[in-house]
């Protein structure tokens, strides 16, 4: 592998000092990649308009074709960060419009490319923002295909295609969750809960823990709470988002049992498998997980499963 920046004169963003991860990486088969460390893009749903593409310039790499508005990521950058940065940059994507559902990555080992689906949340119009875009469009999902589309997003759309009608549903049984770590928690319940319900916010679960395609995915979460703890403070608002530009991924909403817990947490499962989501139960409660198995095709995993992923 070298790394190479690109010739002198290249057109380029005219604007602001080159990034250090703005170059070509060349693997020793010759082909070449645009990104010292890896490149992103964001693939924007929208449920009425379809995907975001871009009609790229002539002058670009595969220019000409249609793809995802994306680019080169910058040193210690995440790729969901960098696909926003970059889509803004070139699509005028603004603050707070989208919220991220799942990834899919290409790593080829020289390099790494992320593409990030996210979901629109706030709908917007896209703006031609630099030099590198002739078009920008929201082209509907079943037209897709009609487009000359880059080589790279023309092997992976069909992947990813058949994902975006998949959405992950982790319903979380928050008393045997929150009773699976002697913290103190019984001294006060609702705190407990509470506490959980801020690591919950923008779970990062594998793709393989959920069997779905993709590499991570981000995926809606029920915190069903019962006795002291429905006194449980709301989860963060979108406003407190540590990343401005992006919704927090996934998202907690509580659901307060009026009575047993069970009970809601079976309500809730058949309410969103009904839904046609793909819903995850968190428990360890073996009598609850009889319960659940019988009221659809769910999956479970234990209280275990899930402390190993939160954030400590």
């Amino acid at each position: 592998m070298t790394v190479v920046p690109p010739a002198a004169g290249e057109p380029r963003r005219p604007d602001g000092p080159r990034n250090p991860g703005d170059a070509w990486v060349i693997a020793p088969s010759g082909e070449k990649y645009w990104g010292r460390f890896g490149a992103a893009g964001l693939l924007a749903v929208d449920p009425d308009r379809g995907i975001l593409l871009q009609h790229r310039v002539s002058w670009s790499h595969f220019g000409g074709t249609w793809g995802l508005p994306g680019g080169a990521l910058h040193a210690g950058e995440s790729a969901i960060v960098g696909a926003v940065r970059e889509a803004q940059e070139e699509a005028g994507v603004p603050d707070g419009s989208v919220r991220p559902r799942f990834t899919s990555v290409l790593d080829l080992d020289v390099w790494s490319y992320t593409t990030v689906i996210a979901d629109v949340v706030r709908p917007f119009e896209p703006v031609i923002s630099d030099p590198e875009s002739v078009a920008l469009e929201w082209v509907p999902v079943d037209e897709v295909d009609s487009r000359p589309l880059h080589p790279g997003f023309g092997s992976a759309w069909p992947v990813l295609r058949e994902l975006l009608s998949l959405r992950p549903a982790l319903v979380v049984d928050s008393a045997n969750v929150v009773g699976s770590v002697p913290d103190g928690w019984w001294k006060d319940r609702a705190g407990a809960a509470t506490r959980l319900a801020s690591r919950l916010d923008g779970l990062v679960v594998p793709a393989s823990d959920l069997g779905l395609g993709g590499t991570t995915w981000f995926p809606e979460i029920a915190l069903v709470v019962e006795g002291q703890a429905r006194g449980i403070t709301a989860p963060l608002s979108d406003a407190d988002a540590e990343v401005p530009e992006l919704l927090p991924a996934g998202g907690v909403s509580v659901v307060r049992a009026e009575a047993a817990g069970d009970d809601a947490i079976v309500a809730e499962v058949e309410r969103r498998a009904s839904a046609g989501q793909h819903v995850v139960v968190v428990t360890s409660d073996r009598e609850l997980q009889s319960r659940v198995e019988a009221a659809g095709t769910v999956q479970i995993h234990s209280a275990g499963w899930l402390q190993e992923l939160l954030p400590q």
